[in-house]
């Protein structure tokens, strides 16, 4: 016996909405498992999880700040892998992002700056996290080289360089020897929205760039020149469509938004640069772009919902004193559902018997 996964003819629409609920409901049931395993109440664990975050206005204040960059990476990797190119470094481009604006909050510490420093400081970061996802988008349309492999690689150079900086050149000097830069100047920092949170200028900067990409997704001939390359690139080539234009283009706009989420998060939430600083928001944001179903209102929706776990995840971290890793496990466990609801969703398993399975 051999078993087959056959395409469907059509995949109908109440299958791709179902699909990341499905998802989701199953990665709450194996949460339940995972909290009996641990010795706690599984519906009082799921509480401290997913709706004590949104309990009161200090706990929605903080997921709109973790889903802001989550949401920002997604929608620029969506684009990606709706046109076929898979930009697994956005964790680099992100911590890139954050070394070029940054660096220029650093070099103009205790300088007389004004208001064009923290619009600069955007740019900055954003044109860094651009740049630096050309490097695996030129590998592989000039040599073919896989971009999984080049960008995630990439990773861990930029990593490494903002350990090196933070420890070395950039080091605060009354900073008691921590490897850290300067906190930022007032001019360098993100403006506040409310008192006693730390809600800031970027989560409406991420709502206009949201709606922005949707429209440019269902509206505008790009949108559909991406559409069509991911789906029929032969299609795309016999239409005039350049592929390999296509895939410089998304990968600088992906890394573009990866940056500026970058910078956004030094300048906004930690107002400074220091080793770690993310909490791996480049690789959660490939679990929300999927679930989201690579569309930018769903990363906003799916955005949302990851950025409760990390809340959660922290909350049951002080209430139950369980490790935080286990929000990890949930969140591979969420990428896992959804990916294989989204296999069923588009292939149905067909058993082969007999001589043909040999």
């Amino acid at each position: 016996m051999r078993i087959v996964l056959e395409r469907r003819a059509q995949t109908s629409l109440a299958l791709l909405v179902a699909s990341p609920l499905l998802a989701v409901a199953l990665t709450l049931v194996s949460a339940v498992a995972v909290f009996l395993a641990l010795g706690q109440d599984p519906w009082r664990a799921l509480h401290i999880y997913f709706v004590m975050p949104v309990s009161d206005s200090w706990g929605l204040q903080e997921v709109a700040v973790k889903a802001t960059p989550l949401v920002l990476i997604a929608v620029g990797l969506s684009l990606c892998y709706r046109s076929n190119n898979w930009n697994i470094g956005a964790e680099g481009q992100f911590l890139i992002g954050a070394i070029c604006g940054g660096g220029l909050a650093v070099a103009t510490h205790g300088a007389p700056t004004g208001p064009w420093l923290l619009p600069a400081m955007l740019a900055a970061g954003a044109i860094g996290g651009a740049l630096y996802a050309l490097i695996p988008a030129l590998l592989k349309v000039r040599l073919g080289a896989n971009e999984i492999l080049t960008s995630l690689m990439l990773v861990y150079v930029a990593d490494l360089l903002l350990d090196w900086l933070v420890r070395g050149p950039w080091r605060d000097p009354f900073g008691f020897n921590m490897p850290q830069t300067v906190t930022f100047a007032p001019e360098a920092t993100m403006p506040l929205l409310l008192d006693g949170g730390r809600l800031n200028i970027g989560t409406p900067i991420m709502l206009l760039i949201v709606a922005l990409a949707a429209v440019l997704v269902a509206r505008s001939l790009k949108g559909f020149e991406i559409r069509l390359v991911g789906e029929a690139p032969r299609a795309a080539r016999f239409a005039g469509f350049d592929d390999k234009r296509l895939a410089i283009t998304v990968f600088m706009v992906a890394g573009a938004l990866a940056g500026l989420a970058g910078v956004m998060e030094a300048a906004g939430t930690v107002r400074q640069l220091q080793p770690g600083f993310s909490p791996g928001y480049g690789f959660t944001a490939i679990i929300v772009a999927f679930l989201g179903r690579l569309h930018p209102v769903g990363c906003l929706i799916a955005g949302t919902f990851v950025a409760i776990t990390f809340i959660g995840g922290e909350n049951a971290q002080i209430m139950l004193r369980l490790p935080l890793d286990v929000t990890r496990v949930f969140q591979g466990l969420l990428l896992f559902y959804v990916l294989a609801c989204d296999t069923f969703t588009t292939y149905r398993i067909r058993l082969e018997w007999g001589r043909a399975a040999a």
